[in-house]
This record gives structure tokens, C-alpha cells and sequence, in this order.
């Protein structure tokens, strides 16, 4: 049980990073125009 509710966070955070990643791809490309 343990084990399951720690995978499951560990994929929200990936979501989270990519989430992040593309914020940070569109504010470059803004910032460069």
C-alpha cells in the first residue's frame, strides 16, 4: 500500500516537472521575440 501511494506521488511530480519545462520553453520563446 505503502509503496503504491509513493509511485503515485512521484508521477504528479513528474507531471509538475513537465508542466514546468513547457511554462519555461514558452516564456524563452516570448522573451526572445
Amino acid at each position: 500500500m505503502g509503496s503504491l501511494k509513493k509511485r503515485r506521488k512521484a508521477k504528479i511530480n513528474k507531471h509538475k516537472r513537465r508542466k514546468q519545462l513547457r511554462a519555461n520553453r514558452h516564456k524563452k520563446r516570448t522573451w526572445q521575440r
